[in-house]
Parts: C-alpha cells; sequence; structure tokens
C-alpha cells in the first residue's frame, strides 16, 4: 500500500474530517484537492466562513499532498510542523476547495503549497511543512 491509497482510506474515516465534512476530489503523486462544502455551522459573522475552517481545509489537503506519492511506513504517524496561511479574500455561503502541491520532498519532510479558493476566486494561498513518520 502506497501513501495515496493511505489517505483514501484515512480521509472519509477521520472523524474531525467527517465532522466538517471534507471531501477528497483528486489525488495524484504529490497533488491534492479536496472540498469543504459550504455548511452555516462554518460561519464566523454574517455567511462569512471563519478563517480557521480556512486553515484546516488547507492544513488537510497538504498533508493528503505529503502522503500522495510517498510509500507507507509500518507505523503510520505524520504531523504538521508549519502552517502559514495568507487570507486573500472572505469566502461567504459557498464550497471551498483547496489544491496543494508538494514543492519538495525530504526522507520524512515535505514542503507544500496550498491554493484555496471559492470558484474561481481566490481565498487564501497556505505554505506547509509537514513530516511524515
Amino acid at each position: 500500500m502506497d501513501g495515496a491509497e493511505v489517505m483514501r482510506d484515512f480521509l472519509p474515516s477521520s472523524p474531525f474530517v467527517q465532522h466538517l465534512g471534507v471531501r477528497l476530489a483528486d489525488l495524484g503523486a504529490g497533488t491534492a484537492r479536496l472540498v469543504l462544502p459550504y455548511d452555516e455551522r462554518l460561519v464566523t459573522i454574517g455567511t462569512t466562513i471563519h478563517g480557521g475552517a480556512v486553515a484546516t481545509l488547507a492544513d488537510t489537503a497538504a498533508m493528503a499532498a505529503a502522503w500522495s506519492g510517498a510509500p507507507a511506513p509500518e507505523s503510520l504517524r505524520g504531523s504538521t510542523v508549519d502552517l502559514t496561511v495568507h487570507y486573500l479574500a472572505p469566502a461567504t455561503e459557498t464550497d471551498l476547495v483547496a489544491e496543494a502541491r508538494v514543492l519538495r520532498r525530504g526522507r520524512s519532510i515535505v514542503h507544500i503549497a496550498v491554493d484555496v479558493s471559492a470558484g474561481d476566486a481566490p481565498v487564501a494561498h497556505a505554505v506547509a511543512t509537514y513530516k511524515l513518520g
């Protein structure tokens, strides 16, 4: 089993991912596209989606991209080492899509860029460092 297969199994079974309703739309070698469907429970004020929900989507997409294209270890462990999110525009009453791509892969450290959008409108850009194992 490789890391992509692990992510295809893990994401739908993760209680937190299920709670948010995040869906895996696409997964390739070093890439991932995830969707966060709009839900009123994600709103902070009015109809604006909370920045924490945007950051969580970016973090989850980065994790999926980091694992895809990597061999799966016997003991599945990983963690976000760093996540920086630049918010570009608010998202209101819309599904969000995160597109993540690996920028550089080391033995256990992976650097990932993530773009979050609402349709054609950019919402956030994130960079993440993820540790496999």
